[in-house]
């Protein structure tokens, strides 16, 4: 799947979005090692604590379902900015995917950024 293919798979997660406080409706899609798919988006809440992004949903989902190696991750938002993963999220993927790479449209075209590039310090299990 190419990286362009894995954003409109993205955009197709867009239309689950719950974004009712912020209105900032995320989508993802998350590709494992064996080329697997998964789709996420964001879910808010009014305890603002409780909403999870586009990414983390993905990577949930994937995980409860037993896949734990992921190579890419698309990310969009609605209103076309460039989306990128918040802290949280980018230390969820530190976790999975350290080498694996977080494609964003931006300007409309396809850009690729990997994880430990967004992320140069994350923690990982030798820092417990």
């Amino acid at each position: 799947m190419t990286d362009k293919e894995l954003l409109d798979c993205a955009k197709k997660a867009l239309v689950n979005s719950y974004a009712p406080y912020s209105g900032f409706n995320v989508g993802a899609a998350l590709l494992t090692d064996d080329n697997t798919l998964f789709l996420g988006c964001n879910i808010e809440n009014a305890s603002y604590g409780a909403t999870v992004c586009a990414e983390r949903t993905a990577i949930f989902k994937a995980v409860s379902e037993g896949y734990t190696k992921f190579s890419r991750i698309a990310v969009v938002a609605k209103d076309g900015s460039t989306a990128f993963p918040c802290g949280i999220c980018l230390q969820v993927m530190n976790e999975f995917m350290p080498e694996g790479n977080v494609i964003l449209e931006v300007n409309g075209e396809a850009a690729s950024y990997n994880v430990k590039e967004l992320l140069p310090h994350g923690f990982v299990l030798e820092d417990n």
